[in-house]
């Protein structure tokens, strides 16, 4: 049997702008700015911070957060490349690949939330068959997206094993 999850409304997508510190590069501050963050994902693996937070010490320039991810994780740019990567935890000098830039990232979100609901009831097969259909989706979009233990592999498998049954359509 599956787990149901708290109900939650469906998501909706939004671009919000993002006011970068003087440390990230200009491309990535223009992005940031014109482009902007996604307003949500579906959970808790995505809530967008209400103020940015640069990371010097991590990375080869350093990470600007732009969400938290989990309990503990972060969502951030890697200013020396313009990657999207999940920080684990902030004490952690490791992170995990999520997509090739931002771009990308917001295509993927945009992806995933117009897909939502994932299915409305505990059918394993199904589960899984909708993971299977986010995982083509997402590679479509990007396909550096769905590495190894990385951010959209692991939601990918949270709805293959049913953490998104149940919820409010």
């Amino acid at each position: 049997m599956i787990q149901s999850l708290p109900q939650l409304p469906k998501p909706e997508f939004v671009l919000i702008p993002v006011e970068a510190p003087v440390e990230v590069p200009t491309q990535i501050a223009v992005d940031l700015e014109e482009t902007g963050i996604p307003g949500e994902l579906i959970g808790y693996e995505y809530r967008p911070l209400s103020k940015p937070v640069y990371f010097g010490g991590i990375g080869e320039r350093g990470l600007f957060a732009i969400a938290t991810s989990g309990l503990f994780g972060h969502i951030a740019v890697d200013v020396a490349t313009g990657h999207v990567v999940q920080i684990p935890k902030i004490e952690s000098a490791t992170t995990s690949h999520v997509n090739s830039d931002l771009g990308s990232f917001n295509r993927c979100v945009a992806a995933v939330i117009a897909r939502f609901p994932f299915y409305a009831d505990d059918d394993e097969e199904r589960c899984e068959e909708v993971a299977e259909e986010l995982r083509d989706l997402i590679s479509g979009i990007d396909e550096t997206a769905l590495a190894h233990n990385g951010f959209w592999e692991t939601f990918c498998d949270d709805v293959a094993i049913g953490d998104y049954a149940d919820w409010d359509a």
